[in-house]
C-alpha cells in the first residue's frame, strides 16, 4: 500500500508537468491549427473557444483536470478527433513492436548472460562481451537503416516500411498475418538488439558477482552439480537487477521506439508522438506522457512487488 499510494503521488506530479512541459515549448500551436493565412479573427476566436486555449493558465490546468477525471483526454490539435481515440488507434501496432521485441531481447539477453558468465574469460565469454558492447553503442536510427540496406535493398527479403502491404488483398487471416509478420520482421530485429547488448551485460555482471558469494562455494563444496547451482542458487538473486533494468525499459520502450517507427515508418505512438511534436499538438503530446508516464510508474511498482518474490529480505527490511 506504501509503494502504491507513493506511485499514485508520482502520478499526480507527473500530471502537473505533463501540464507545463508543453505550454513552455517555443512555437504557437494556434498558427498549426490555423494553417489558413487568410482566416479571420472571428474564426480564429471560434477555435481558440473550441480548444479552451482562450482561457487563463490556471483555468486550462481546472479543465484539463475536470477531463481527466471524466477519462477525455481532450481533442488533437492535428486531426479534430478525441485524443483518446488516435492514441488508441496507434497503441496497438507499438505494443506489437515493443512486446516481441522485448521478449526476444530478455530470453536472448539472459541466456547469452548466463552463458558467458558460466564459461568466464573463455572465447564464448569474449565474444559475447564483444557483441553485446558493439550492439549497446550502436545509435538505434543507424542500426535500422543499416538493417533495410542489408535485408532489405542487397537481400530483397523483407519490405522497408509501413504495417502491412498497401492495397494487398488478402485471401484470409493466415496471410494477412504473414505479411504483417514480414514488415515487423526489421523494426523487432531492430529494437531487440539494440536491448539485448544490455540485458547480457546486467545479466552477466550481477551473476558472476553472485558466483562469488559463500554460499555458492558451499555448494560446490557439497558436490552440487554447475548448472544445478546456477539454476537454482545463482539466477533467482542474479535476477535482482534484471528486474530493474526490464521493468524500466517497459516502461520507455514505449516512447523509445520512436526513432525505429520513424526509421520503418511503423504506424505507432512514437512516430505519432513524432508528428505531434512538430505540429505542436498539446493535447495529443499530453496523452502520450501520460501513457508513457503511468506504464513507467507501474512497471517500477510491479518491479517492486517481484523483488518480495525474488528476494524476501526486502519484504523484512520494509
Amino acid at each position: 500500500m506504501k509503494k502504491l499510494f507513493q506511485s499514485m503521488v508520482t502520478i499526480f506530479l507527473v500530471l502537473i508537468i505533463n501540464f507545463f512541459l508543453f505550454r513552455v515549448m517555443p512555437g504557437n500551436p494556434l498558427a498549426m491549427i490555423v494553417r489558413n493565412p487568410n482566416a479571420s479573427e472571428e474564426a480564429i476566436e471560434k477555435i481558440k473557444v473550441l480548444f479552451g486555449v482562450d482561457q487563463p493558465m490556471y483555468v486550462q490546468l481546472w479543465l484539463y483536470f475536470k477531463q481527466l477525471a471524466q477519462g477525455d483526454l481532450g481533442m488533437s490539435f492535428m486531426t479534430k478527433e478525441p485524443v483518446i481515440q488516435v492514441i488508441g488507434e496507434k497503441l496497438v501496432p507499438t505494443l506489437l513492436l515493443v512486446g516481441l521485441s522485448t521478449i526476444v531481447a530478455i530470453i536472448a539477453g539472459m541466456f547469452i548472460g548466463i552463458v558467458a558468465a558460466s564459461k568466464r574469460g573463455k572465447k564464448i565469454d569474449i565474444i559475447s562481451l564483444t557483441f553485446s558492447l558493439i550492439t549497446y553503442a550502436m545509435p538505434t536510427f543507424w542500426l535500422g537503416i543499416m538493417l533495410v540496406v542489408f535485408f532489405s535493398v542487397t537481400l530483397n527479403l523483407f519490405p522497408t516500411s509501413g504495417m502491412s502491404t498497401a492495397g494487398a488483398v488478402f485471401a484470409n487471416s493466415f496471410e494477412k498475418a504473414l505479411d504483417v509478420s514480414k514488415h515487423l520482421f526489421l523494426p523487432t530485429l531492430t529494437l531487440a538488439l539494440v536491448l539485448i547488448g544490455q540485458f547480457v551485460l546486467i545479466m552477466r555482471n550481477s551473476l558472476l558477482e553472485v558466483l562469488t558469494e559463500d554460499y555458492i562455494t558451499t555448494a560446490k563444496a557439497k558436490g552440487f552439480s554447475e548448472k544445478l547451482i546456477i539454476r537454482r542458487h545463482a539466477l533467482p538473486n542474479a535476477m535482482l537487477p534484471m528486474v530493474t533494468i526490464i521493468a524500466i525499459n517497459i516502461g520507455f520502450m514505449i516512447a523509445g521506439a520512436i526513432q525505429i517507427e520513424t526509421v520503418f515508418s511503423w504506424p505507432g505512438l512514437g512516430r505519432l508522438m513524432y508528428e505531434a511534436l512538430n505540429n505542436r499538438d498539446y493535447p495529443l503530446l499530453q496523452g502520450i506522457f501520460l501513457i508513457v508516464s503511468v506504464c513507467v510508474v507501474l512497471a517500477n511498482l510491479c518491479a517492486d512487488i517481484i523483488y518480495g518474490y525474488l528476494d524476501p529480505r526486502i519484504n523484512n527490511k520494509a
